[in-house]
Protein backbone atom coordinates (compact mmCIF):
# COMPACT_ATOMS: atom_id res chain seq x y z
CA UNK A 1 0.00 0.00 0.00
CA UNK A 2 1.46 3.54 -0.91
CA UNK A 3 -0.27 6.25 1.23
CA UNK A 4 -0.16 10.21 -0.55
CA UNK A 5 -0.64 13.04 1.41
CA UNK A 6 -1.66 16.38 -1.10
CA UNK A 7 -0.79 19.20 1.10
CA UNK A 8 -2.81 22.37 -0.78
CA UNK A 9 -6.22 22.31 -2.15
CA UNK A 10 -5.90 25.14 -4.86
CA UNK A 11 -6.30 23.93 -8.58
CA UNK A 12 -2.74 22.72 -8.20
CA UNK A 13 -3.66 20.30 -5.37
CA UNK A 14 -6.44 18.70 -6.91
CA UNK A 15 -5.18 19.00 -10.08
CA UNK A 16 -1.89 16.45 -8.61
CA UNK A 17 -5.15 14.66 -6.05
CA UNK A 18 -6.84 13.83 -9.57
CA UNK A 19 -3.03 12.40 -11.06
CA UNK A 20 -2.94 10.50 -8.27
CA UNK A 21 -6.10 8.23 -9.64
CA UNK A 22 -6.25 4.96 -12.48
CA UNK A 23 -7.17 5.55 -15.49
CA UNK A 24 -10.69 4.53 -14.50
CA UNK A 25 -10.76 7.14 -12.30
CA UNK A 26 -10.35 5.50 -8.55
CA UNK A 27 -7.51 5.77 -6.19
CA UNK A 28 -5.41 2.49 -6.70
CA UNK A 29 -6.60 -0.53 -4.71
CA UNK A 30 -4.73 -0.67 -1.57
CA UNK A 31 -3.65 2.97 -1.63
CA UNK A 32 -4.97 5.83 -0.01
CA UNK A 33 -4.77 9.75 -0.83
CA UNK A 34 -5.06 12.59 1.43
CA UNK A 35 -5.39 16.19 0.70
CA UNK A 36 -5.83 18.90 3.08
CA UNK A 37 -6.79 21.82 2.65
CA UNK A 38 -5.91 24.77 5.34
CA UNK A 39 -8.96 27.32 4.37
CA UNK A 40 -12.73 26.41 4.85
CA UNK A 41 -13.18 25.18 1.14
CA UNK A 42 -11.18 23.62 -1.75
CA UNK A 43 -10.34 25.72 -4.58
CA UNK A 44 -7.91 28.51 -3.68
CA UNK A 45 -7.95 31.52 -5.56
CA UNK A 46 -11.21 29.98 -7.46
CA UNK A 47 -13.67 31.41 -4.58
CA UNK A 48 -17.01 32.42 -5.05
CA UNK A 49 -19.07 34.80 -2.48
CA UNK A 50 -22.86 36.00 -2.45
CA UNK A 51 -23.38 39.49 -3.34
CA UNK A 52 -27.19 41.45 -3.82
CA UNK A 53 -27.96 37.30 -3.37
CA UNK A 54 -26.43 36.13 -6.34
CA UNK A 55 -23.27 33.67 -5.69
CA UNK A 56 -20.57 35.37 -8.07
CA UNK A 57 -16.47 34.85 -8.65
CA UNK A 58 -14.19 36.73 -6.05
CA UNK A 59 -11.09 35.44 -7.33
CA UNK A 60 -9.89 34.29 -11.27
CA UNK A 61 -13.05 34.47 -13.51
CA UNK A 62 -11.49 32.87 -16.41
CA UNK A 63 -8.28 31.42 -17.33
CA UNK A 64 -6.61 30.66 -20.99
CA UNK A 65 -8.42 28.51 -23.98
CA UNK A 66 -5.53 28.05 -25.67
CA UNK A 67 -4.01 25.26 -23.20
CA UNK A 68 -5.98 22.43 -23.06
CA UNK A 69 -5.35 21.56 -19.68
CA UNK A 70 -7.99 23.91 -18.06
CA UNK A 71 -10.69 23.42 -20.51
CA UNK A 72 -10.26 19.39 -20.66
CA UNK A 73 -10.69 19.42 -16.59
CA UNK A 74 -13.59 21.27 -16.28
CA UNK A 75 -15.35 18.81 -19.03
CA UNK A 76 -14.03 15.91 -16.61
CA UNK A 77 -15.51 17.98 -13.76
CA UNK A 78 -18.87 17.53 -15.77
CA UNK A 79 -18.75 21.13 -16.62
CA UNK A 80 -18.33 20.81 -20.33
CA UNK A 81 -21.46 22.05 -21.29
CA UNK A 82 -21.16 25.27 -19.48
CA UNK A 83 -17.81 26.56 -20.27
CA UNK A 84 -18.10 30.10 -22.38
CA UNK A 85 -15.93 32.48 -24.00
CA UNK A 86 -16.25 36.10 -23.08
CA UNK A 87 -18.74 38.21 -25.28
CA UNK A 88 -17.00 40.50 -27.78
CA UNK A 89 -16.60 43.39 -25.92
CA UNK A 90 -13.08 44.50 -26.45
CA UNK A 91 -10.56 45.52 -23.66
CA UNK A 92 -9.73 48.99 -22.84
CA UNK A 93 -6.62 51.18 -21.22
CA UNK A 94 -7.54 54.07 -18.94
CA UNK A 95 -4.45 56.64 -19.82
CA UNK A 96 -3.41 60.12 -19.14
CA UNK A 97 -7.21 60.67 -18.27
CA UNK A 98 -9.01 58.83 -21.44
CA UNK A 99 -10.28 55.02 -22.12
CA UNK A 100 -8.59 53.95 -25.39
CA UNK A 101 -9.31 51.00 -27.07
CA UNK A 102 -6.83 48.54 -26.15
CA UNK A 103 -4.56 48.21 -29.56
CA UNK A 104 -5.13 44.77 -31.79
CA UNK A 105 -2.24 43.01 -32.85
CA UNK A 106 -0.21 43.42 -29.67
CA UNK A 107 0.86 40.47 -27.71
CA UNK A 108 1.08 41.21 -24.08
CA UNK A 109 1.69 44.72 -25.18
CA UNK A 110 4.14 44.15 -27.95
CA UNK A 111 2.56 45.66 -30.91
CA UNK A 112 2.76 43.71 -34.20
CA UNK A 113 2.06 47.14 -35.77
CA UNK A 114 3.02 50.37 -34.18
CA UNK A 115 1.24 52.18 -36.40
CA UNK A 116 -1.97 51.00 -34.49
CA UNK A 117 -0.64 52.51 -31.36
CA UNK A 118 -2.14 55.51 -31.62
CA UNK A 119 -4.12 56.96 -29.06
CA UNK A 120 -3.01 55.12 -26.03
CA UNK A 121 0.76 56.60 -27.18
CA UNK A 122 1.10 60.02 -28.58
CA UNK A 123 2.62 60.28 -32.40
CA UNK A 124 6.08 60.97 -30.77
CA UNK A 125 5.87 57.45 -28.95
CA UNK A 126 4.88 55.43 -32.14
CA UNK A 127 7.80 57.15 -33.58
CA UNK A 128 9.58 55.57 -31.21
CA UNK A 129 8.53 52.39 -31.80
CA UNK A 130 8.51 51.87 -35.30
CA UNK A 131 11.77 53.14 -34.85
CA UNK A 132 13.07 49.61 -33.71
CA UNK A 133 16.42 48.61 -34.00
CA UNK A 134 17.11 44.53 -33.86
CA UNK A 135 20.67 44.47 -31.55
CA UNK A 136 20.78 40.65 -30.24
CA UNK A 137 19.82 40.66 -26.21
CA UNK A 138 23.19 38.77 -25.15
CA UNK A 139 21.81 37.94 -21.67
CA UNK A 140 20.38 34.82 -20.71
CA UNK A 141 17.57 36.58 -18.81
CA UNK A 142 16.47 40.28 -18.74
CA UNK A 143 13.28 42.19 -17.57
CA UNK A 144 10.20 42.56 -19.58
CA UNK A 145 10.55 46.25 -19.18
CA UNK A 146 14.53 46.59 -19.85
CA UNK A 147 13.63 44.13 -23.15
CA UNK A 148 10.68 46.29 -24.32
CA UNK A 149 11.67 49.94 -23.08
CA UNK A 150 15.11 49.38 -24.90
CA UNK A 151 13.65 48.19 -28.40
CA UNK A 152 10.06 49.90 -28.89
CA UNK A 153 10.63 52.82 -26.16
CA UNK A 154 9.52 53.76 -22.39
CA UNK A 155 5.81 54.11 -23.50
CA UNK A 156 5.15 51.06 -24.78
CA UNK A 157 6.26 49.15 -21.78
CA UNK A 158 4.55 51.77 -19.44
CA UNK A 159 1.24 52.31 -21.22
CA UNK A 160 0.32 48.85 -23.15
CA UNK A 161 3.03 45.93 -21.26
CA UNK A 162 2.36 47.27 -17.50
CA UNK A 163 -1.23 46.93 -17.36
CA UNK A 164 -1.72 44.03 -18.60
CA UNK A 165 1.06 41.74 -16.94
CA UNK A 166 -0.47 43.94 -14.08
CA UNK A 167 -3.55 42.17 -14.40
CA UNK A 168 -1.94 38.67 -14.99
CA UNK A 169 1.20 38.48 -12.38
CA UNK A 170 0.38 41.77 -10.42
CA UNK A 171 3.60 42.68 -10.74
CA UNK A 172 6.12 45.12 -12.33
CA UNK A 173 7.25 44.92 -15.99
CA UNK A 174 10.65 46.06 -14.87
CA UNK A 175 11.12 43.35 -12.26
CA UNK A 176 9.48 40.46 -14.18
CA UNK A 177 11.85 37.97 -16.20
CA UNK A 178 11.25 37.82 -19.90
CA UNK A 179 12.14 34.87 -20.28
CA UNK A 180 9.36 33.13 -17.97
CA UNK A 181 6.90 35.58 -18.86
CA UNK A 182 7.50 36.29 -22.68
CA UNK A 183 9.85 33.70 -23.40
CA UNK A 184 9.50 33.60 -27.36
CA UNK A 185 10.31 37.08 -27.76
CA UNK A 186 13.38 37.20 -25.95
CA UNK A 187 14.63 34.41 -27.66
CA UNK A 188 13.72 36.31 -31.11
CA UNK A 189 15.17 39.34 -29.71
CA UNK A 190 18.15 36.79 -29.06
CA UNK A 191 18.94 36.12 -32.27
CA UNK A 192 18.19 39.38 -33.48
CA UNK A 193 14.72 39.77 -34.74
CA UNK A 194 12.71 42.71 -33.83
CA UNK A 195 10.13 42.13 -31.61
CA UNK A 196 7.05 43.88 -33.71
CA UNK A 197 8.38 41.23 -36.44
CA UNK A 198 8.54 38.46 -33.76
CA UNK A 199 4.91 39.48 -32.15
CA UNK A 200 3.23 39.23 -35.82
CA UNK A 201 4.61 35.77 -36.09
CA UNK A 202 3.17 34.98 -32.52
CA UNK A 203 0.08 36.07 -33.18
CA UNK A 204 -2.26 33.22 -34.21
CA UNK A 205 -3.96 33.25 -37.82
CA UNK A 206 -7.42 34.58 -38.29
CA UNK A 207 -9.28 32.69 -40.93
CA UNK A 208 -8.86 35.15 -43.72
CA UNK A 209 -4.83 34.17 -43.32
CA UNK A 210 -4.24 37.89 -41.60
CA UNK A 211 -3.03 37.52 -38.55
CA UNK A 212 -4.88 38.59 -35.44
CA UNK A 213 -5.40 38.17 -31.89
CA UNK A 214 -8.66 37.52 -32.10
CA UNK A 215 -8.80 34.35 -34.32
CA UNK A 216 -9.92 31.94 -31.79
CA UNK A 217 -11.09 32.52 -27.91
CA UNK A 218 -8.19 33.60 -25.76
CA UNK A 219 -10.11 33.12 -22.61
CA UNK A 220 -12.42 30.49 -20.87
CA UNK A 221 -14.96 30.71 -18.05
CA UNK A 222 -17.63 28.41 -16.67
CA UNK A 223 -21.31 29.76 -16.78
CA UNK A 224 -22.08 30.44 -12.79
CA UNK A 225 -18.35 31.35 -12.43
CA UNK A 226 -15.84 29.63 -12.05
CA UNK A 227 -15.73 28.97 -8.39
CA UNK A 228 -18.41 25.75 -9.01
CA UNK A 229 -15.77 23.71 -10.75
CA UNK A 230 -13.07 23.35 -7.68
CA UNK A 231 -16.33 21.99 -5.93
CA UNK A 232 -16.92 19.68 -9.18
CA UNK A 233 -13.71 18.56 -9.08
CA UNK A 234 -14.50 17.68 -4.87
CA UNK A 235 -16.85 15.97 -5.36
CA UNK A 236 -15.05 13.93 -8.62
CA UNK A 237 -12.51 13.47 -5.97
CA UNK A 238 -15.00 12.32 -3.12
CA UNK A 239 -16.06 9.50 -5.17
CA UNK A 240 -13.02 8.50 -6.44
CA UNK A 241 -11.96 7.58 -2.62
CA UNK A 242 -9.64 10.49 -1.96
CA UNK A 243 -9.81 11.36 1.41
CA UNK A 244 -10.69 15.44 1.52
CA UNK A 245 -9.81 17.85 4.96
CA UNK A 246 -10.62 21.30 5.15
CA UNK A 247 -10.01 23.79 8.13
CA UNK A 248 -6.21 21.87 8.07
CA UNK A 249 -3.26 23.71 7.96
CA UNK A 250 0.32 22.00 7.56
CA UNK A 251 2.48 23.66 10.33
CA UNK A 252 5.71 21.12 9.97
CA UNK A 253 7.06 18.34 7.59
CA UNK A 254 9.82 15.46 8.78
CA UNK A 255 11.32 12.69 7.28
CA UNK A 256 11.19 9.54 9.48
CA UNK A 257 13.76 6.86 9.83
CA UNK A 258 11.57 4.01 7.41
CA UNK A 259 11.88 6.84 4.58
CA UNK A 260 8.06 7.92 4.43
CA UNK A 261 6.31 11.68 6.19
CA UNK A 262 5.48 12.84 8.62
CA UNK A 263 2.62 16.13 8.50
CA UNK A 264 2.06 18.03 11.83
CA UNK A 265 -1.28 19.94 11.49
CA UNK A 266 -3.48 21.32 14.13
CA UNK A 267 -2.42 23.86 17.35
CA UNK A 268 0.90 23.16 19.15
CA UNK A 269 -1.26 22.18 22.04
CA UNK A 270 -2.80 19.67 20.57
CA UNK A 271 -1.23 18.24 17.60
CA UNK A 272 -2.49 15.96 14.70
CA UNK A 273 -0.33 14.16 12.69
CA UNK A 274 -0.51 12.41 9.76
CA UNK A 275 1.79 9.59 8.07
CA UNK A 276 2.11 9.18 4.03
CA UNK A 277 4.83 7.79 2.13
CA UNK A 278 4.67 10.46 -0.49
CA UNK A 279 3.69 14.11 0.22
CA UNK A 280 3.20 17.01 -2.92
CA UNK A 281 3.27 20.63 -1.80
CA UNK A 282 0.81 22.39 -3.64
CA UNK A 283 1.37 25.66 -1.52
CA UNK A 284 2.59 29.45 -2.13
CA UNK A 285 6.34 29.68 -1.60
CA UNK A 286 6.29 30.82 1.95
CA UNK A 287 4.64 28.08 3.20
CA UNK A 288 6.36 25.65 1.12
CA UNK A 289 9.42 27.23 2.13
CA UNK A 290 8.24 26.47 5.34
CA UNK A 291 7.50 23.22 5.46
CA UNK A 292 10.83 22.30 3.51
CA UNK A 293 13.14 23.58 5.27
CA UNK A 294 13.79 20.33 7.34
CA UNK A 295 14.23 18.31 4.48
CA UNK A 296 15.69 19.97 1.79
CA UNK A 297 17.00 23.15 3.16
CA UNK A 298 18.12 24.63 -0.29
CA UNK A 299 14.53 24.30 -1.94
CA UNK A 300 13.44 26.00 1.11
CA UNK A 301 15.91 29.18 0.79
CA UNK A 302 15.44 29.15 -3.08
CA UNK A 303 11.58 29.52 -2.15
CA UNK A 304 12.08 31.38 0.55
CA UNK A 305 13.55 34.24 -2.04
CA UNK A 306 10.49 34.51 -4.03
CA UNK A 307 8.21 37.34 -3.51
CA UNK A 308 4.80 37.66 -4.14
CA UNK A 309 2.54 40.55 -4.88
CA UNK A 310 -0.58 40.76 -2.27
CA UNK A 311 -4.27 42.12 -3.88
CA UNK A 312 -7.40 42.72 -3.42
CA UNK A 313 -10.76 41.86 -6.02
CA UNK A 314 -13.81 43.91 -5.19
CA UNK A 315 -17.05 42.83 -6.73
CA UNK A 316 -19.65 45.68 -6.77
CA UNK A 317 -23.58 45.68 -7.64
CA UNK A 318 -24.90 48.68 -9.25
CA UNK A 319 -28.53 49.67 -9.93
CA UNK A 320 -28.33 49.57 -13.79
CA UNK A 321 -30.65 52.29 -14.49
CA UNK A 322 -29.04 54.63 -12.18
CA UNK A 323 -24.90 53.25 -13.70
CA UNK A 324 -26.09 54.10 -17.47
CA UNK A 325 -24.33 51.79 -20.46
CA UNK A 326 -20.60 50.56 -20.25
CA UNK A 327 -18.26 50.21 -23.36
CA UNK A 328 -16.24 47.52 -23.37
CA UNK A 329 -15.30 44.43 -21.29
CA UNK A 330 -13.62 46.46 -18.68
CA UNK A 331 -10.22 49.26 -18.36
CA UNK A 332 -6.67 48.32 -18.26
CA UNK A 333 -4.82 51.17 -15.89
CA UNK A 334 -0.89 51.73 -16.24
CA UNK A 335 0.80 52.44 -13.02
CA UNK A 336 2.55 55.24 -14.27
CA UNK A 337 -0.99 57.27 -13.82
CA UNK A 338 -0.36 56.65 -9.82
CA UNK A 339 -4.37 55.53 -9.90
CA UNK A 340 -5.58 53.18 -6.67
CA UNK A 341 -7.81 50.57 -9.03
CA UNK A 342 -4.89 48.43 -11.65
CA UNK A 343 -7.44 47.20 -13.61
CA UNK A 344 -11.56 46.81 -13.34
CA UNK A 345 -13.71 43.94 -15.27
CA UNK A 346 -17.58 44.73 -16.34
CA UNK A 347 -18.52 41.43 -15.86
CA UNK A 348 -21.96 42.27 -16.93
CA UNK A 349 -20.69 43.04 -20.52
CA UNK A 350 -17.51 40.60 -20.26
CA UNK A 351 -20.09 37.24 -19.84
CA UNK A 352 -23.34 37.07 -20.64
CA UNK A 353 -24.28 35.10 -17.66
CA UNK A 354 -23.48 37.65 -15.74
CA UNK A 355 -25.78 40.16 -17.39
CA UNK A 356 -28.83 37.33 -17.31
CA UNK A 357 -27.77 37.34 -13.32
CA UNK A 358 -28.11 40.75 -13.06
CA UNK A 359 -31.64 40.51 -14.63
CA UNK A 360 -32.27 37.82 -11.73
CA UNK A 361 -30.91 39.55 -8.97
CA UNK A 362 -32.63 42.71 -8.84
CA UNK A 363 -36.10 42.02 -8.32
CA UNK A 364 -38.78 43.98 -8.40
CA UNK A 365 -38.36 44.85 -12.47
CA UNK A 366 -34.74 46.27 -11.19
CA UNK A 367 -32.12 45.29 -12.97
CA UNK A 368 -28.29 44.91 -11.37
CA UNK A 369 -24.81 45.37 -13.36
CA UNK A 370 -21.94 43.61 -11.96
CA UNK A 371 -18.83 44.95 -12.32
CA UNK A 372 -15.51 44.16 -10.59
CA UNK A 373 -12.21 46.49 -9.56
CA UNK A 374 -8.85 44.94 -8.91
CA UNK A 375 -6.23 47.14 -6.43
CA UNK A 376 -2.53 46.20 -5.88
CA UNK A 377 0.93 45.48 -7.29
CA UNK A 378 4.14 44.08 -6.01
CA UNK A 379 5.47 46.16 -3.05
CA UNK A 380 1.90 47.88 -3.11
CA UNK A 381 0.85 46.53 0.56
CA UNK A 382 0.44 49.76 2.33
CA UNK A 383 -2.32 50.59 -0.35
CA UNK A 384 -3.84 47.22 1.03
CA UNK A 385 -3.92 48.06 4.51
CA UNK A 386 -6.93 50.26 3.87
CA UNK A 387 -10.54 49.53 5.99
CA UNK A 388 -12.26 48.08 2.93
CA UNK A 389 -14.83 50.68 3.23
CA UNK A 390 -12.12 52.81 2.35
CA UNK A 391 -10.94 50.75 -0.80
CA UNK A 392 -14.12 50.75 -2.14
CA UNK A 393 -14.51 54.60 -2.05
CA UNK A 394 -11.14 54.54 -3.78
CA UNK A 395 -12.55 52.07 -6.39
CA UNK A 396 -15.56 54.02 -6.60
CA UNK A 397 -14.04 57.24 -7.41
CA UNK A 398 -11.50 55.41 -10.19
CA UNK A 399 -14.31 54.59 -11.84
CA UNK A 400 -15.96 57.34 -11.94
CA UNK A 401 -13.46 59.50 -13.29
CA UNK A 402 -12.29 56.92 -15.84
CA UNK A 403 -16.36 57.03 -16.87
CA UNK A 404 -16.83 60.65 -17.00
CA UNK A 405 -19.42 60.66 -14.62
CA UNK A 406 -20.51 59.75 -10.49
CA UNK A 407 -21.07 56.11 -9.63
CA UNK A 408 -24.10 55.18 -8.06
CA UNK A 409 -23.49 53.79 -4.27
CA UNK A 410 -23.71 49.97 -4.58
CA UNK A 411 -26.84 48.41 -3.79
CA UNK A 412 -24.24 46.09 -2.35
CA UNK A 413 -20.30 45.02 -2.63
CA UNK A 414 -17.51 42.04 -1.42
CA UNK A 415 -13.64 42.80 -1.02
CA UNK A 416 -11.84 39.99 -1.36
CA UNK A 417 -8.31 40.25 -0.08
CA UNK A 418 -5.72 37.73 -1.21
CA UNK A 419 -2.57 37.76 0.90
CA UNK A 420 0.64 36.79 -1.15
CA UNK A 421 -1.92 35.42 -3.96
CA UNK A 422 0.84 35.81 -6.90
CA UNK A 423 4.65 35.14 -7.03
CA UNK A 424 6.56 37.49 -8.80
CA UNK A 425 9.26 35.90 -11.90
CA UNK A 426 11.93 37.95 -11.05
CA UNK A 427 14.93 37.57 -13.56
CA UNK A 428 16.29 34.50 -13.65
CA UNK A 429 12.99 32.79 -11.85
CA UNK A 430 13.60 29.76 -13.99
CA UNK A 431 16.98 28.86 -12.60
CA UNK A 432 15.97 28.88 -9.35
CA UNK A 433 12.90 26.68 -10.07
CA UNK A 434 15.11 24.45 -11.51
CA UNK A 435 17.56 24.21 -8.42
CA UNK A 436 14.46 23.74 -6.31
CA UNK A 437 13.37 20.90 -8.40
CA UNK A 438 16.89 19.27 -8.49
CA UNK A 439 16.69 19.76 -4.32
CA UNK A 440 13.51 18.09 -4.06
CA UNK A 441 14.06 15.43 -6.14
CA UNK A 442 17.03 14.55 -3.48
CA UNK A 443 14.55 13.24 -1.02
CA UNK A 444 12.41 10.43 -2.94
CA UNK A 445 8.61 10.48 -2.13
CA UNK A 446 8.53 14.23 -2.43
CA UNK A 447 7.37 16.59 -4.98
CA UNK A 448 6.01 20.38 -5.19
CA UNK A 449 3.42 22.58 -7.45
CA UNK A 450 1.75 25.72 -8.14
CA UNK A 451 1.98 29.05 -9.62
CA UNK A 452 5.35 29.19 -8.47
CA UNK A 453 7.19 27.45 -10.90
CA UNK A 454 5.38 26.89 -14.42
CA UNK A 455 3.26 30.01 -15.09
CA UNK A 456 0.92 31.34 -12.70
CA UNK A 457 -2.28 30.76 -15.00
CA UNK A 458 -4.44 27.84 -14.15
CA UNK A 459 -3.68 25.73 -17.01
CA UNK A 460 0.07 26.37 -16.16
CA UNK A 461 -0.92 24.84 -12.30
CA UNK A 462 -2.34 21.68 -13.66
CA UNK A 463 0.39 21.33 -15.64
CA UNK A 464 2.59 21.83 -12.71
CA UNK A 465 0.93 19.46 -10.93
CA UNK A 466 0.79 16.48 -13.57
CA UNK A 467 4.51 17.05 -13.73
CA UNK A 468 4.83 16.44 -9.65
CA UNK A 469 2.78 13.32 -9.95
CA UNK A 470 4.70 12.48 -12.68
CA UNK A 471 8.16 13.22 -10.70
CA UNK A 472 6.74 10.90 -7.64
CA UNK A 473 6.48 8.22 -9.80
CA UNK A 474 9.36 8.27 -11.68
CA UNK A 475 10.87 8.26 -8.16
CA UNK A 476 9.53 4.71 -6.89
Amino acid sequence: MTSTLVIGGGISGLAAALALLTEDGRVPAGDEVTLLEGADRVGGKLRGERVAGQLVDTGAEAMLARRPEGTDLVARAGLGDDLVHPTGARAQVWSRGRIHLLPPRTLMGVPADPTLLDGPLTGSEVDRALAEVARPVEEDDVSVGDLVGARLGSAVTERLVEPLLGGVYAGHARLLSARAALPALLRAAQDGQRLQDAASRLLPAATDGTQSAAAAPVFAGVRGGLHRWPQALAGLLTDAGVRLETGVVARELRRLPDGGFEVVTGPRPSPTAYRADRVVLALPPAPTARLLDPVAPAAARGLGAVETASMAVLTLALDTAELGGLDGSGILVPPVDGRTIKAATFSATKWAWVHDLGRDAGGQGRHLTFLRASIGRHGEEATLQRPDGELLDAALADLGEALGRPLPAPVDAHVQRWGGALPQYAVGHLDLVERVRADVARVPGLAVCGATYDGVGIPACIASARRAVADLRQGQ
